[in-house]
Parts: structure tokens; sequence; C-alpha cells
């Protein structure tokens, strides 16, 4: 796992925690839930679920999870982590998640009442930090476990005659026009394709 996937899956434990999870149910329709993640480490991300809830049974039918989680007070101040990825049970973990998250022991207060619980962790995944605290705005890729998505962007290709038609349309200044063609800065990028749309010799593209 690379420094920048630990990074955002820590922040996405310590700094925004509780997440909205996407499964698809057999009903063939997305189900949504707020699930915690509460724990990372190099094997990926881990959160709880009790045996007896929907949940469980749309984790154990797909193996498939989506999630986004933000932080912040407002629309400008916020700070989102998207991942999407495949899980796998593992119950033995179960007792560091608790541990690590002392509140759970109020909600589930006895051993007893503990026992339907079991843990899950992401173990491949891929997604996105996206920042919107910051001008222009940041967004990162990451991915691990060898995990895979497509990662929609624009790029400028050598059509690109430095007209600059496609500066004033893109609302976070971040073509690059120290040389032609003209170069995208992606990490600042708002994929709204604008630039695809008014460039009159077509230089502009969408790739992964």
């Amino acid at each position: 796992m690379t420094e920048e996937s630990r990074r955002v899956l820590r922040g996405l434990v310590e700094d925004i925690h509780t997440t909205v999870m996407a499964t698809v149910g057999s009903d063939g329709y997305p189900h949504t839930c707020a699930v915690d993640m509460m724990l990372s480490d190099d094997e990926g991300a881990y959160f709880l679920t009790a045996r007896g809830k929907g949940l469980y049974d749309r984790l154990k039918a797909t193996g498939r999870v989506s999630l986004t989680g933000v932080r912040g007070g407002t629309t400008m101040t916020s700070v989102a982590v998207s991942l999407v990825g495949d899980v796998t049970e593992v119950p033995e973990r179960l007792g560091d998640l608790l541990d690590a998250n002392r509140y759970m022991y109020d909600i589930y207060p006895t051993e007893e009442s503990r026992r339907g619980l079991t843990a899950f962790c992401i173990h491949r995944g891929s997604g996105e930090f996206f920042d919107l605290s910051t001008r222009p705005i940041r967004r990162v890729g990451f991915s691990y476990g060898g995990l895979v998505t497509d990662d929609a962007a624009y790029e400028i290709t050598d059509r690109c005659d430095g007209c600059g038609s496609c500066l004033d349309p893109c609302p976070q200044s971040c073509i690059d026009t120290s040389s032609v063609p003209f170069r995208i800065e992606r990490v600042n990028c708002l994929r709204c394709g604008n630039c695809l749309s008014v460039c009159p010799s077509g230089a502009v593209r969408r790739s992964v």
C-alpha cells in the first residue's frame, strides 16, 4: 500500500469516521446506511456490523461496497473521501475495532449483546480524496490491494494550437499555458468537461 493510500484511509477513520455506505440488495436496488470506519492498516479499512442486519446479508452476497464520507461545516470548507472496494469478513479483528472505538461498548454494553457483531475489511479499494477547502480545489485518486477502477479525466492533445478558448470556461483555472499543447493540472480539475465542449480544434479528450 502506498503512503498516499495509507494517509487517505487514516483520514477516513480518524477525521471523517462516519460514512454513507452503499450495497446492492437482492432486489437489485442500492441500499445506503451510515457506517463508521473504525480502523485502518496496510490490509485496508475496517468497520463492523451485526449479523442480523440486512447490511450483513448484502455484504456476504456481493462482497462489494461503495462509500462516501464528508468532513466540514460548509460545502466550501469540506473534505470528502469516496471509496469502492471488495470486502472480507474478519471476525478475529472485532476486538481491535471495539477497543479503538470505545463508544461501541455503550451501544452494546454486555458481552452477550456483542455476540452478534462481526468485523469486515475493505481489503481492495479504489477512490478519491477531494478537498474543496483549498484554492484551487485538490483531488487525488488512490488505490490499494490491486483494485483499479475508472478515473475519468480530461487531457489536451497535440491538436491544441494555443488559442485559449478553454481558459475562461475553466472554473478552477487549472490549465497550464506555459507551452503548447496546453496541459490540464489533473489534481485541480473539477472534471466539468467545459474545455472539451468549447475547444474549436477538438484537442481535448476524456481519458482515464
